[in-house]
């Protein structure tokens, strides 16, 4: 599957389309909406960044525990009562007078519970689309999270100046309604891709058969650490530029919008192996410029270019279902979206505690220097041997010239 007309021809392509783009306007709107709430109340770069991506003890902890319900539960049901659970989580965020401990808390058990949705959407998709177009999918996924983003950001920043930051969360909770609708009413019913009850064990025991294999851990960790790092950095939007942050933000949703094109459509199958290490580094390299606190005009160039590098993950998602069992294809993705919203959460406190004691530009500036320095120690793990030649099958005469030493 190559072509974005085989694809839209795909039956329950377009209803799972919609709900994760409706679900993805409700995430945005609300943890811009959110971060500056937390912000205006706390003054805390950390807190803020944190409220914008969320605890990663949260993923941590769903990844532990429920994370076997991604593929033990029937897909509609789960991806229903998710938007429904997250649309009733945001709107208690926005009750007056709720003190930031309890935004935290909700942001926690949301986090927990919703680190079942991704490996439950991802894993869906894996079983709507054949495995050659499992690729191109997920790009037009991540495509329509940038384009959501884009407008999310830039039009979150002016909600939140025409109906306050509670107004814009409680409207942020609505849009969590039609997602909803779309997966109840646009997807067919499925039976679970797995057997048996979903369990703490069962988690345990598929996380230990997933990490097992030692391909299997570098592309996780690659997955998870240097584009978590890089999230981070963006978690201080806020702090380093409060009047433009919605605007920095929607630039970085062009830069991995056009990544996402690129890698989805126009990469030929040969080379996206050795292409996903590089854009690591490209991911991270120009955020190293904001030590010295470029403008914002550069800022926004910086950041468009950068965000180009999260193409690296579809390259890295697409390795990791070849290294999957499709039985396990659920719980192998949802331990990727947990790990790397978990990765995320950590990098926004690395980054945000480094704003704390400096500035948000050395937060910044730091994360990247991260983020780099882990895409170096990966890539040795990242390359796939290469095929060794065929053996003769018939012995060759053996000459009577003495062997030379030290080959040629």
């Amino acid at each position: 599957m190559r072509t974005y007309r085989q694809l839209f021809r795909t039956p329950e392509f377009t209803p799972l389309l919609l709900a994760s783009a409706g679900q993805t306007a409700a995430q945005t709107v609300s943890g811009l909406a959110l971060g500056l709430l937390v912000f205006d109340r706390t003054g805390s770069a950390l807190l803020s960044s944190l409220a914008v991506f969320g605890p990663a003890p949260a993923q941590l902890l769903g990844a532990a525990t429920v994370l076997s319900g991604a593929d033990r539960l029937p897909p509609r049901a789960a991806l229903t009562g998710l938007s429904l659970l997250f649309a009733a989580g945001t709107a208690v965020q926005a009750l007056p007078g709720l003190p930031v401990w309890g935004v935290f808390a909700a942001l926690l058990l949301l986090g927990v519970v919703g680190s079942v949705g991704g490996g439950v959407r991802y894993g869906l998709l894996n079983e709507v689309l054949t495995r050659d177009g499992y690729l191109l999918g997920r790009s037009v996924l991540s495509m329509s999270v940038g384009i959501i983003q884009i407008c999310g950001f830039a039009l979150g920043g002016a909600l939140v100046a025409v109906l306050s930051a509670r107004g814009t969360l409680l409207l942020a909770a609505g849009l969590y309604l039609p997602a909803a609708a779309v997966t109840r009413f646009g997807l067919r019913r499925r039976p679970p891709r797995g057997t048996g009850p979903a369990s703490v064990t069962e988690t345990w025991r598929t996380n230990a058969l997933l990490w097992s294999s030692a391909p299997r851990r570098y592309v996780y960790l690659a997955l998870w650490l240097p584009s978590g790092l890089i999230v981070g950095a963006e978690s201080l939007y806020v702090p380093y530029s409060p009047g433009h942050a919605g605007l920095l933000f929607a630039c970085g949703a062009v830069g991995m919008l056009a990544g996402d094109a690129v890698a989805g459509r126009l990469l030929p199958a040969g080379r996206r192996d050795r292409l996903a290490v590089p854009l690591c580094v490209l991911l991270a390299a120009p955020y190293l410029l904001f030590a010295f606190e470029p403008a914002l005009p550069v800022a926004l160039a910086l950041v468009t270019v950068a965000t180009f590098g999260y193409a690296a993950g579809l390259l890295l998602q697409e390795r990791l279902t070849a290294l999957t069992p499709d039985q396990l294809s659920g719980q192998a993705l949802g331990l990727h979206s947990s790990g790397m919203l978990a990765g995320q959460g950590a990098g926004a406190a690395l980054a945000g505690a480094v704003a704390e004691l400096t500035s948000p530009a050395t937060g910044m500036a730091t994360a990247a220097a991260a983020s780099l320095a882990a895409t170096l120690l990966l890539a040795p793990g990242l390359r796939r041997p290469r095929p060794r030649p065929d053996r003769p099958t018939a012995a060759k005469p053996r000459s009577n010239r003495p062997a030379r030493r030290g080959g040629w």
